[in-house]
């Protein structure tokens, strides 16, 4: 059936969800038998309750993991037989197509067509890309003279602990899952309180696909609950994180505090987008900077906020951007055409809506959106919403904002647009729009940022890193650099006796 003739109401109305817990390849309610009341916010509507994980739990996820690795029920399969059950893991993804994405939609509000035309296909192809990896990579020999033989090996870590935020919560978790699984640890995976139910289903079509209990755990509940005890975890070996930059210091502290486990931190940020008087199609640059940053309701730690236009094209660019938000306008999640979703909650609205109300106070100029939509609905919704005359310094332009907001700052110089450009604690994406080649090189050599794009924005493959500079964070998702996050580097040295 062709997807705009699927009936997603009908569809929602019938769909089971399963809140507990999948530990050891089984379903389980939390130990202390709690729940928490998930509710979707594209309406209100409850979805189910959900099993509250706390350190008990935790414990019991991380014993089955632990026991997965030491009897090497994974990490002592040979490449190509991990290979074989993780691509299997991914056919499975796709096989549940509608199905994920419509608990996707549910869970945390995106537009059904992104579901399933985005975050299900590029779940699954990073699980096919890491499951191809796995017998690909070589270890290595040292130089070291006819006397020795040093071979340099990579090994699983053991225990990995995953925590994912919930504006992508299918893609962010194959994200770490791919390279922890192919390098044969086990994992724990705690999903945000705000989007559990994919991760749950992920795990359930895992172990179908062959992979033996105790490697891919999922254990759902509160950031200060589950959270907390698996990054304190003593048997816990790494921490891939993504989320909050406050958060992400909270990881870092976990470690220190317990057994100074590894801490990968992909982090916020508040991304710069430079557009130059020599790039000639205008109308291309500031309708790219509105898709991206209104993509997903604004919910990316990517999303192009502070846009850094040449003074001289400022008040054009403007224009099209601002037209640009009535193709985005907050409409029904689970109609087909839909292009913006609801906000993940109600606090996330509230938080978005004092951003709005800060930059006008603080003097930018709103010059479209700013209001809630779509309120009689019973979801959270906010108008694409775009500022101009913003200063580096105001609110809007130094905080992530984490919704569909729009800063446009205004240059006059390159040296000025790079130092504005640079003017954050962040460093996770940026772009620079110029004709002039050397100005493109010379520019993008000077943000400091994970990824720079030249005359495009969020152009994206499994196959290049994706982090960040500064308090975005640490480590790199994506790309064969992900394996170094999972692995640790065992030297062993052999003495050759002479004849």
């Amino acid at each position: 059936m062709a997807e705009s003739a699927i009936d997603w109401h009908a569809r929602a109305r019938s769909a089971a969800f399963d809140g507990r817990a999948v530990i050891d390849a089984a379903r389980r309610d939390a130990v202390a038998g709690e729940t928490f009341v998930k509710a979707s916010p594209i309406d209100g509507r409850v979805l189910g309750p959900v099993a509250r994980c706390r350190e008990a739990d935790i414990d019991a996820a991380v014993r089955s993991a632990r026991a997965a690795f030491d009897d090497g029920r994974w990490c002592g399969k040979a490449p190509a037989e991990r290979k074989k059950i993780l691509q299997r893991f991914a056919e499975r993804l796709l096989a549940a197509k509608d199905e994920l994405a419509l608990l996707e939609t549910l869970d945390m509000g995106k537009p059904i067509r992104d579901a399933l035309t985005v975050d299900v296909p590029a779940a699954a192809r990073t699980i096919a890309w890491y499951a191809e990896a796995i017998d690909k990579v070589y270890d290595e020999i040292a130089p070291t003279g006819a006397s020795a033989l040093a071979l340099i090996t990579r090994e699983p870590m053991g225990v990995v602990g995953v925590v994912v935020p919930w504006n992508y919560p299918m893609i962010m978790a194959a994200w770490k899952l791919g390279p922890a699984l192919a390098t044969g640890n086990s994992v724990v995976l705690k999903p945000s309180e705000k989007s559990p139910y994919t991760a749950l289903r992920l795990a359930e079509l895992a172990i179908e696909a062959g992979l033996p209990p105790g490697v891919f755990n999922v254990v759902p509940g509160y950031g200060t609950e589950a959270g907390e005890a698996l990054a304190m975890h003593m048997d816990v070996d790494a921490i891939g994180f993504t989320g909050s930059t406050r958060v992400g210091r909270k990881m870092l502290e976990y470690a220190g505090r317990s057994n100074l486990k590894r801490v990968y931190n992909e982090l916020g940020g508040k991304s710069a987008f430079v557009v130059f008087d020599d790039f000639a199609n205008l109308e291309r640059a500031a309708k790219t900077a509105a898709a991206s940053l209104f993509f997903n309701q604004g919910e990316s730690c990517n999303a192009p906020s502070r846009v850094i236009v040449h003074e001289s094209i400022a008040e054009r660019f403007v224009e099209i951007a601002a037209a640009q938000a009535s193709s985005f306008r907050p409409a029904d999640p689970l109609a087909a055409g839909t292009t913006m979703g609801a906000l993940v909650d109600e606090g996330q609205m509230r938080t978005v809506m004092g951003y709005i109300e800060a930059g006008t106070r603080e003097g930018a100029r709103l010059v479209t959106g700013g209001r809630r939509a779509r309120e009689a609905s019973g979801g959270y919704y906010v108008e694409p919403t775009v500022f101009d005359g913003v200063a580096n310094g105001m609110t809007i332009a130094r905080e992530e904002i984490f919704g569909p907001v729009m800063s446009v700052i205004r240059f006059k110089t390159e040296a000025e647009a790079v130092a504005l450009a640079n003017a954050t604690s962040y460093g996770l994406q940026a772009s620079v729009w110029s004709d002039n080649v050397n100005r493109a090189h010379r520019v993008a050599r000077a943000l400091r940022a994970g990824t720079v794009h030249v005359n495009q924005y969020d152009e994206d493959d499994v196959t290049v890193p994706f982090g960040g500079y500064k308090q975005s964070g640490n480590g790199r998702d994506k790309s064969l650099h992900a394996l170094e996050k999972y692995t640790e580097i065992k030297t062993t040295w052999l003495r050759i006796e002479p004849a």
